[in-house]
C-alpha cells in the first residue's frame, strides 16, 4: 500500500508504519504500455489509467510520431503532457511506458528490460512476428508482471513457471475437447 498511513488514535500520519511499508518500486504507477514497430504499427497496448478511445488513438499517434523520429543517440525519456514516457528499442520494436514526472525513469527501463527478457525466454529470441501471432501470450506475460500499473512479480523464474502451468492447462483442455469431439463423432456414425 502506498502513501501515508493514518494513526487511528490521533488522526495523524504514523511515520513508523509508513517507513516500514513504503516501497518506491510498488508506488510507481505506470499509466500505459505501448509496443510500436519501426513502421509505426501498434503491436500491443495496455492502459492502466482511464482514457477514451479517441484519447487513446491520439496518444498513440502523438507518441509514435515523437519516438520514431528521435535519433538513436538521444535519451530514452520524453517529457510529455505532464508525464514522462520511457522507451527502449529492441530490434524493430519500441517498448514504451508512461509514468508520473516524479517516478524513476531508470526503474522503468529495468521493467521494460525485464519484460523483454521474459519474452525472450518464453519465445526463444523473441521477434515482432512472435508478438503478432501470439499476442495473447504477450498480454498474459505482461499481466503477470504488471497489475494496475504496478510491478507485481520481479522473479523471471516464477513468471516462467506460471506461464508454463497455463500452457499445460491449455494443452489439457485441447486434448479433452478433442477426445469429447471424437466420442461425439463416433456416437453419431
Amino acid at each position: 500500500m502506498c502513501g501515508k498511513l493514518m494513526s487511528l488514535e490521533m488522526g495523524r500520519p504514523n511515520y513508523a508504519l509508513e517507513i516500514a511499508t513504503h516501497n518506491d518500486f510498488g508506488c510507481m504507477n505506470i499509466h500505459f504500455v505501448l509496443l510500436v514497430s519501426r513502421q509505426g504499427k501498434v503491436r500491443l497496448t495496455k492502459w492502466y489509467s482511464p482514457y477514451t478511445q479517441k484519447e487513446r488513438s491520439k496518444v498513440i499517434r502523438e507518441l509514435s510520431g515523437v519516438i520514431l523520429n528521435r535519433g538513436p543517440k538521444l535519451c530514452n525519456f520524453i517529457e510529455w503532457r505532464g508525464y514522462k514516457v520511457v522507451y527502449k528499442r529492441y530490434a524493430s520494436l519500441y517498448f514504451c511506458m508512461c509514468i508520473d514526472e516524479a517516478d524513476n525513469e531508470l526503474e522503468v527501463l529495468e521493467i521494460i528490460h525485464h519484460y523483454v527478457e521474459i519474452l525472450d525466454r518464453y519465445f526463444g529470441s523473441v521477434c515482432e512476428l512472435d508478438l503478432i501471432f501470439n499476442f495473447h501470450k504477450a498480454y498474459y506475460i505482461l499481466d503477470e508482471l504488471l497489475i494496475a500499473g504496478e510491478l507485481q512479480e520481479s522473479s523471471k523464474k516464477i513468471v516462467a513457471r506460471i506461464i508454463s502451468a497455463q500452457d499445460q492447462l491449455v494443452e489439457a483442455a485441447k486434448e479433452e475437447a478433442s477426445s469429447i469431439s471424437n466420442i461425439i463423432a463416433q456416437a453419431t456414425k
